[in-house]
């Protein structure tokens, strides 16, 4: 009888492995998945997201500019990035290039050098507001003088926070004149 009991026990096992092996085999596929990436001037924003928050990936794009976007050349805001045509991502990017929307939605309103009002993506924005700092810091501006020192430029308090890393602000004791 003991070998009866055996058999039973050993058929139950493989029973249980393969009862297991489903749910590791679709872990491993949930694993494999890869993120589709559609590239929109210049950046890569993820093909799940929806177009209305896919678009502010872009430095300059806010939600604001992504619903003139949408609004403007006629895209569902639901629509998935990954669902774009490539004449549909032209359109987006022409779009972005000079957009036909309002003077003050745009990031760069009565230019210091042309007197203009843009509106600036990616590396162009950077390139901008690095130009404006280095401006602030020759005429030796307050703001200008606040970046050269590292310290915060918009008024914040300056007690316990924007310390850099590695710099140790400590308190040294005073030692008794004895």
């Amino acid at each position: 009888m003991a070998t009866q009991d055996k058999q039973p026990q050993a058929k139950e096992k493989p029973q249980k492995q393969k009862e297991e092996s489903p749910k590791k085999h679709s872990m491993r596929h949930e694993d494999e998945h890869e993120e589709v990436l559609v590239r929109v001037a210049g950046y890569d924003i993820p093909g799940s997201k929806n177009l209305f928050a896919g678009l502010t990936r872009i430095k300059g794009v806010g939600w604001f500019i992504s619903n003139a976007v949408c609004l403007k050349l006629g895209f569902s805001r639901d629509k998935k990035v990954s669902e774009l045509t490539k004449e549909e991502i032209q359109k987006i990017e022409q779009f972005l290039k000079n957009p036909d929307i309002r003077d003050h939605m745009k990031n760069r309103q009565k230019d210091e050098e042309t007197g203009e009002t843009n509106h600036y993506i990616g590396a162009d924005l950077e390139m901008k507001k690095d130009f404006d700092i280095r401006r602030m810091k020759k005429i030796r501006s307050y703001k200008g003088i606040r970046h050269t020192s590292g310290q915060p430029v918009r008024g914040q308090r300056t007690r316990s926070h924007f310390r850099k890393k590695g710099q140790l602000v400590s308190v040294k004791k005073k030692k008794d004149g004895k």
